[in-house]
């Protein structure tokens, strides 16, 4: 069995950030966390070849990307193609998903790549290819290796895959019905005694936890705070310049209100799906109140309005990924010096 291996720059051994443009090359057997990978596989397979290629260059230039490593994949007869793991690298896991799921759907090649479930290539890839859970932390490399080398080793021998929870890749959203040997109400009725006796048990439908946040402190005077507007209501500026989908947003923008007494609707237009937006589209200041703001500013209620304001769309998005856009936000604003956000939404 011939695997060919696909890594970013950093675990490729060519370097840090300042060499994430640096464009695809093949390199002859393992390299990096190939050599472990090898040692996880079955005794007939081998990690043929290697594909080092940036995170930036990946991104930017994905079709190239793409060509190369299916032209490559080819070239070598790999009956199985493993990228990372990305762990929670967003770029790298964008690129990891796009050149597997290409792969995949151009040759009919196995593919299976590592992930952390909050990175954006799980949103966009998880429908299309085995995705093995990662965690955040490269230390556990040596884990996710094994769990990935066995499940590539199931996909490429063409092995029945268990479900998710056994093989440990991150879920699909795919229903499969089992024979099994208790039915419905006997499992139901085990569940509760273990739950009324305290002890462990596994729901059969995942369960959505919630974290609780504590309220922050506001440390500073309100008539002294910078404030700023933060929307998940899917406001642009016309034309849509970072391609805010209507659903689904994986991406978010901010958009300058410098000097703006308040928001025009010849300005701006909504990317959302999920509202009747006709009135925000008449007068975004119904959406992100800059106008009123202003008037506090103007009045000395608050001390300064906050130079831009950040939009996404919040239709469908996945709980991962709108806690990923909220930390993205959330750095751009404390770096800004932004004491306080007031969040509108449809």
């Amino acid at each position: 069995m011939k695997i060919v291996h696909y890594l970013n720059q950093f675990f490729g051994g060519i370097g840090g950030e300042e060499f994430a443009d640096a464009p695809p090359k093949l390199i002859q057997g393992p390299v990096g966390p190939g050599n472990l990978l090898g040692k996880m596989l079955p005794d007939d397979a081998q990690v043929a070849a290697t594909i080092v290629c940036g995170d930036n260059y990946a991104v930017e230039n994905q079709q190239e990307v793409i060509s190369f490593v299916t032209d490559q994949v080819t070239q070598t007869q790999a009956d199985l193609v493993v990228a990372g793991p990305c762990f929670n690298a967003g770029r790298y896991g964008m690129a990891a998903g796009s050149v597997c799921a290409a792969v995949k759907s151009e040759l009919g090649i196995p593919v299976v790549t590592g992930m952390n479930v909050e990175n954006p290539g799980v949103d966009v890839y998880r429908g299309d290819i085995h995705i093995v859970d990662s965690s955040d932390s490269p230390t556990r490399m040596r884990d996710v290796l094994a769990k990935m080398a066995s499940l590539g080793a199931k996909l490429a021998s063409g092995e029945p895959v268990g479900t998710p929870s056994l093989e440990g890749y991150i879920p699909q959203g795919v229903l499969r019905s089992e024979f099994v040997e208790k039915t419905a109400a006997q499992r139901m009725a085990e569940m509760l005694m273990a739950k009324l006796k305290g002890e462990p048990f596994e729901p059969e439908i995942p369960v959505i936890a919630f974290d609780s946040i504590p309220v922050p402190v506001m440390t500073t005077e309100v008539s002294k705070a910078k404030i700023a507007l933060v929307t998940d209501g899917g406001l642009v500026p016309k034309s849509n310049p970072d391609n805010l989908p209507r659903a689904f947003s994986r991406v978010w923008g901010a958009y300058s209100i410098d000097e703006r007494p308040g928001l025009e609707g010849r300005d701006f237009e909504v990317a959302h799906g999920g509202y009747d937006n006709t009135h925000v589209q008449q007068d975004p200041n119904r959406l992100v109140p800059v106008d009123v703001m202003r008037e506090m500013e103007r009045a000395g209620s608050i001390g300064s309005l906050h130079n831009e304001f950040l939009s996404t769309t919040g239709n469908s998005n996945p709980l991962d990924n709108s806690r990923r856009i909220g930390r993205e936000m959330a750095k751009r604003l404390k770096e800004a010096g932004v004491d306080a956000v007031i969040l509108t939404s449809t």
